[in-house]
């Protein structure tokens, strides 16, 4: 784990990889497009079933709402292998969006190749990348998963909030904890 962890560190401030990938609502996200207007992306590798993701689900959707008229935005990407999670194929994915009401993008990393060129690990595991496509944080989406009235560090929203106000992120790294990505052999 621990090598995981120093390699993902090890990301920070670097180049992310562009991507294009199909989202639920009939499109197709293009990461270097989006960052076009943005002055951020936060991708948020995420899948049906995770009870996290579940748990999490209203906080991310809190945190579009807030960071999009600032020119931020979430992006969901299911990278599971559907053969070994059945609930997270496209057709489930649509379902889910719809009976979620998700606010954000949710794409469909059908190859695996977005959550591999980014190293997730884990559903939900949050990056963010910046206007110039340096990735300026990894990890958890706050410090407790399980109850949100407890959490004393939002990460991912205090991430978000440095590059608005032009600062540097001072949580850089943290550890996500959630279900492990079903990859494809």
């Amino acid at each position: 784990m621990e090598r995981l962890d120093n390699r993902l560190r090890d990301r920070i401030g670097q180049y992310a990889h562009d991507f294009e990938i199909p989202g639920v609502a009939g499109q197709v996200q293009h990461l270097a497009t989006l960052l076009e207007s943005h002055r951020a992306i936060a991708m948020v590798f995420m899948c049906n079933h995770c009870p996290f993701v579940r748990a999490y689900l209203s906080r991310i959707q809190a945190l579009q709402e807030e960071f999009l008229p600032q020119r931020i935005t979430i992006l969901g990407i299911n990278p599971n292998d559907p053969n070994k999670s059945l609930d997270d194929d496209f057709e489930a994915m649509k379902r889910f969006a719809a009976e979620q009401k998700l606010n954000f993008p949710y794409l469909w990393d059908s190859t695996q190749d977005v959550a591999r060129s980014f190293q997730a690990e884990f559903t939900p595991q949050a990056f963010v990348v910046d206007s110039q496509f340096v990735l300026r944080y990894i990890g958890a989406i706050d410090d407790e998963p399980q109850s949100p009235d407890a959490v004393k560090h939002s990460y991912l929203q205090e991430a978000l909030q440095a590059i608005i106000d032009g600062t540097e992120v001072s949580t850089t790294f943290t550890e996500a904890i959630g279900c492990s990505i079903k990859w494809r052999r």
